[in-house]
């Protein structure tokens, strides 16, 4: 005999609306298991990236001690060859990594002076991870009044003549005074990033193919920098480039003073 369907047995088959319910479920896990997944490895990058800054600090620091002048930002060696700010501090580490000559056209630069999170744009070669706060905010290019750590005066004569460096004392807050950071530069909320050069400028910096965006996705809206006593915070870019409260300001310069007047040419 033919077995006949009972009709009061259940159908467990799965409707349309069903499936596309455990599909909807699944697509929304995966995205929240992603976010946190690029989060968490973010936020690795960014460790990395502070241990490089605490490094250099920790090299500039060294400097210091053994010179009582902060490194200038760049120098001419009577052999004609530059020596940076960076080759100063590679001599300091007792390595030779990193060139005693402005940018070269290699990327990325190898161990501390590479930030893992820092992506340049296609075909950029020069790209500087890190930046030296040699100038402070500064506000046109013939302001001979430097209130960062490169050197005295460092725009006579152009960027290659030797300066008076900065003597340790000149500087009053050492725990306030930013030294080394993520390589931004720019003010009123645009940023250019890949330079060797820390500063709050507001003369000559153009949002280069996106670098405000990709600055802000680099430690999520962060950056990481060193101060002159050797710790280490991540403050926004917000609070950085584009707060002109006398805390943000302040911090740029050797004198701890906010020098409202810098900020416009």
């Amino acid at each position: 005999m033919k077995h006949r369907l009972n009709t009061d047995e259940k159908n467990f088959a799965f409707t349309l609306v069903e499936l596309l319910v455990v599909v909807a479920i699944i697509a929304i896990l995966a995205a929240l298991l992603l976010t946190a997944v690029t989060q968490v490895k973010g936020r690795a990058l960014q460790i990395q990236c502070v241990n490089n800054v605490r490094q250099l600090g920790q090299a500039m620091q060294e400097f210091v001690g053994d010179n009582h002048a902060y490194p200038l930002v760049m120098i001419d060696n009577p052999n004609y060859t530059i020596l940076t700010w960076q080759g100063m501090l590679a001599r300091t580490l007792g390595v030779s990594a990193y060139p005693e000559k402005p940018p070269q056209p290699q990327y990325p630069q190898p161990g501390i002076w590479h930030c893992p999170a820092a992506h340049p744009p296609q075909g950029e070669t020069a790209y500087q991870d890190y930046g030296y706060n040699s100038y402070g905010m500064s506000a046109a290019q013939t302001d001979t009044n430097s209130l960062g750590l490169g050197g005295h005066n460092v725009w006579t004569g152009g960027l290659n003549s030797p300066a008076p460096p900065i003597h340790e004392s000149e500087v009053v807050s050492p725990s306030e005074m930013m030294a080394i950071g993520d390589g931004f530069k720019g003010g009123n909320g645009v940023i250019v990033d890949g330079t060797y050069l820390w500063l709050w400028r507001t003369y000559g910096v153009q949002d280069y193919l996106g670098s405000t965006k990709r600055s802000y996705a680099r430690h999520q809206g962060k950056a990481n920098v060193v101060f002159c006593d050797g710790h280490v915070e991540s403050p926004t870019l917000q609070f950085l480039f584009a707060d002109t409260s006398d805390a943000a300001l302040s911090r740029w310069n050797r004198d701890h003073l906010p020098h409202r007047e810098k900020l416009s040419p």
